[in-house]
Order: C-alpha cells, then structure tokens, then sequence
C-alpha cells in the first residue's frame, strides 16, 4: 500500500497542533500558571518543553518517517533482528483505543454546550441553575450518548475521506478558525472593565507564590504538564510522521508544533483568566471551569450569548481536532495491522466506539457507584489513568529509548533521519542527554504521577500503586536490556 503524504507543509504542522491541542490546554494551563507564578511558571514551562517535550516529538516524527508505518508496524520495520521492541506496539494500540473512550464523551459536552449557548438556553440562568445543567447533562445516558455519537460519525467521517481531502482540509480550517476565535475572544476579555488582575494573577511574575509553593514543585508542575500538552508516548504524532515528505529536517518542524501548541495554552489564559476575574468569579481549574465557571461569566457579559457561542465553538474544534487525530491513527493501525481497507476500519470503528464509549458514559449515572480508583472516582478517571498516567509516560520512554540505544533503531539511524531535508539540525552533542537524561527524566514523572494520584489515599494504597508502577518500570527495561538473539549467527549478545 502506498502511503499518503500531506499536501502541504502548513496541512502537517496543523494537523500535528491539532492532536496537541487538548483540553487540558485550557481548562488546566492558565489555572495552573496563575498559582505557581505567573510569567515565572511560563518561563520555566518553556524550558522544559524545549528540553523534555522537544527530544519526544522528534523521536516519535522520526519512527514514523523512518517507518512510513504506524506503531503497529513501526518497530517491526526498524529493530534489529531477533529483538522484543516490536512487543511495544500493543500498549500504543490499547491507549488510543482507550483515550477515545472517554474522549469523544467530552468532545459531545462541548457540542452540547455550544448548541445550549447558541439556542439560548443559558440567557438569565443563574449560577445554581447552571450546576443542575452539567449535573443533569451528567446525569443523563440518552444526552451523553446521542452527542458521543454525533462526534464519533463526524469524526470517522472525516477520517474516511482520506488524509489530504478529510483530515488535513478539514483540520486546517478548523484550526485556523480555532485560532481566529482565539484571537477575538483574548481581545474582548481584555476589554472588560477589571481584566487588568486577572492579566496580573495569569502573566506578572510573583516569585513569592514560587517560593511557598516550592520551587521544586513548581519546575515538576512546569515539567509534567509540557510533557502531557503534547499528546506524546502512544503514536499519535508518529503517524503524521509517517506522512512526511523528506523535503525538511525534523526539529524545525517539531518546533513550529510546539510553538503553535504553547500559543493556543497561552491564549486560554487570556480569554479565561481576566474575564472571571472582570466579574469576581474563582477561575477554578477542571471541568466546572469551562461547564460551570465560564457560562456564569459569560452571563454577566454583555452580549453573553454570542461571546459563549463562540467560545464554545473554539472548544468543540479543540476537541474535534484531537479525536480526528487519534481517529486518523486507529484507522491507519488497522490498514497497516490486518491490512484492511480504509472504509472497512472506518466503518467498523464506528460500531466499535460507540460500543466501547459506553463505560465512560454510564459511569456518571447508571454506574456511578462503581469507584474503581477509591472515593470519588468514576470509570472515565480510570481509563484517564490508564492513558494519562501509563501508556503517554510509558510509552514516551520506550520511543526514545529504541530512537537511541544500540539494540533498538540505534542513534546514528535515527540521528540520520531526523536530519534529512533542509532546515535545523539535531547536533550529536544532545546524544548523551536524550540517551540517558530525557528517559530517567520521563521514569521520574511517572512515579511522581503515581506518588500524587494515590498519596491521598492512604500509606497502604500508596505502597500498593507505587511497587505496580516499579514492576512495570522492570518488565519494561526487560525488553530495553535483554539479550537480543540473532538466529542466523547463532549468537547472543548483549547491547549497552
């Protein structure tokens, strides 16, 4: 099977911003950045997304490239003979499957609420009136499922017209009005009489929240979320990769993704922060910031209707453009995996998601009981668990890793592909830091993920999770440091 290229150099970096763009880009981001402070948290979120984020993106552009597959096929093309790396492929498979569970539930609530604000339904409601809407929303499986289905059809839909005339046009305009919206409601919040503290809680540097918080919490805090923003670690971004003409070097490009993926998290901050504070309302991050918080802003601001339209349109492209992306490579995995046709994976996804989107729904209703990670824990948050804190950190490592050690695709391999084409290098002096650096840097997170999602629920449930998460750890650097068997020779060796 021949495989597609984008159409144009501006179509990939959209598509790839596009997947990035999550979420969490703007309803954690801006929260996040005013408390650890300000300007000083951006400053060193940046650092860290050059030196943490940067280094994957290019690994995962690199397989894909390399490959001209998707992860199902990916190390299977690169490794040496004899190797376990192609064992890699099913957690990558898992996770998107996984994330689009849950995910294209939260895609339909931003469809739901761009249809409540743009009929009205929200004129003269007050702030309890707004709470029983997501509560009721919540509650209701007929709701969550008609709008998780209309964002499965749309999204599939475009996915079966192909990458250039559905994934990438499509994309593109959606992105390109993502950022136009943007634009319009950033002004317009600056705008509003008393914006100028929420400009000074988001962007004005405070080192004395820095220093009570802990400057160590604060670069982790920086850190984690450069490396989740970017929707890294279970193929997303290696499928695009594989789309790519040879014609550029791969930094470059990575970098004009991270750019535009920092710009849309920046911009949240601009819409979001100074508008709750024009109006005394408590920016709180999460999901009740954008269903609860902000429609009770957007209540009290003039012409209330039409900014909430909009802004929720932005946020059902911002949605749309991630599950469009992981829709892309679950199709792709397919064709590559069992040779199926493109129509054939689309039309069997449609079914298979419904079907499989149904826990993540039923868990807030019929369900609810059932709280598998302790108190207050719902099915959606397991598989967000499953995906947020497993595969994306766990599967980062095992990228790079393969990207540069011997017994995997090797440095001089990937280094060589990454610099194909014109444009920035990637300099052999980074070897040793992507080799041994960004990898304990990523085994870091991981625990610390771990470490903060059980911490809270007691010494014993804190010990449990913490020796899975080490096991996994060992049963992956199994496959990292074992012996790689060369049948042909007859021979055992052991790389590194």
């Amino acid at each position: 099977m021949e495989r597609e290229n984008f159409g144009s150099r501006l179509g990939f970096i959209l598509v790839s911003a596009g997947c990035a763009v999550g979420l969490g880009n703007v309803w954690k981001f801006p929260y996040i950045c005013g408390e650890n402070g300000g300007a000083a948290f951006i400053l060193i979120y940046l650092c860290c997304l050059l030196l943490l984020g940067l280094p994957v993106i290019i690994c995962e552009y690199a397989l894909g490239r390399g490959s001209r597959r998707t992860i199902t096929k990916a190390f299977d093309e690169l490794q040496p003979k004899g190797s376990k790396w192609s064992r890699l492929k099913w957690p990558g498979f898992i996770g998107n499957y996984v994330l689009i569970m849950f995910y294209t539930m939260v895609a339909g609530w931003m469809l739901y609420y761009a249809y409540l604000m743009i009929s009205g339904k929200f004129v003269n409601a007050g702030v309890n009136e707004v709470q029983h809407m997501f509560s009721n929303m919540l509650a209701d499986p007929v709701t969550l499922f008609f709008w998780t289905a209309v964002v499965i059809v749309l999204s599939l839909g475009v996915c079966s017209l192909g990458l250039k005339n559905g994934v990438e046009r499509v994309t593109k305009v959606m992105m390109i009005l993502l950022i136009t919206l943007m634009v319009v409601l950033g002004v317009r919040a600056l705008t509003l009489s008393g914006a100028e503290e929420g400009l000074k809680f988001y962007l004005v540097p405070d080192f004395k929240k820095m220093t009570e918080y802990g400057i160590g919490s604060v670069v982790f805090e920086a850190m984690s979320h450069a490396f989740f923003t970017l929707s890294v670690g279970m193929g997303a971004m290696e499928i695009f990769g594989s789309y790519m003409k040879k014609e550029r070097k791969l930094v470059g490009e990575a970098v004009s993704v991270l750019c535009l993926d920092t710009f849309v998290a920046l911009m949240a901050g601009i819409i979001i922060l100074p508008s709750c504070f024009a109006y005394g309302i408590k920016p709180d991050a999460g999901p009740s910031l954008l269903f609860v918080t902000l429609p009770n802003v957007f209540n009290h601001m003039p012409a209330g209707r039409v900014w909430g339209s909009c802004f929720f349109i932005f946020m059902s492209f911002a949605a749309l453009s991630t599950v469009i992306a992981v829709f892309e490579n679950i199709v792709m995995m397919l064709q590559d995996g069992l040779d199926w046709s493109r129509s054939k994976a689309v039309k069997v996804n449609i079914i298979a998601v419904a079907i499989l989107s149904l826990p993540a729904i039923l868990g807030f209703n019929v369900l609810a009981g059932f709280e598998p990670l302790g108190s207050g824990t719902n099915i959606m948050d397991l598989e967000d668990f499953i995906v947020s804190y497993n595969i994306l950190p766990l599967g980062s490592l095992m990228c790079v890793l393969f990207c540069t050690r011997k017994n995997g695709w090797g440095w001089d391999a990937f280094c060589a592909e990454a610099n194909t084409g014109k444009g920035i290098s990637l300099p052999n002096a980074v070897r040793g830091y992507m080799t041994y650096v960004v990898p304990s840097i990523i085994v870091v997170i991981y625990l610390k993920g771990y470490y903060d999602m059980f911490a809270p629920k007691g010494t014993k449930s804190l010990i449990i999770w913490m020796i899975v998460a080490v096991a996994i750890i060992v049963g992956l650097m199994s496959i990292v440091f074992g012996k790689t068997r060369v049948k042909e020779k007859e021979v055992v060796t052991l790389e590194d």
